[in-house]
């Protein structure tokens, strides 16, 4: 099963595309972190969840 951990990003009303795009695109290359949702509020909130796989190292000995 695989398991994930989240982090939400808010950006505020007046950040430009560019610059939401600009920050999700580095918490993609750098956290490697994927979007998962994008949500616009009433307000010109927008609310992003990114998401990246758990990997859990087993023992073999």
């Amino acid at each position: 099963m695989v398991e994930y951990e989240y982090q939400v990003l808010t950006f505020g009303r007046g950040e430009s595309r560019s610059a939401v795009r600009q920050a999700l695109s580095e918490q993609a290359e750098y956290g490697h972190w994927e979007l998962y949702r994008v949500r616009l509020y009433w307000g010109g909130v927008r609310r992003a969840w990114l998401r990246r796989k758990i990997i859990r190292v087993r023992r073999t000995a």
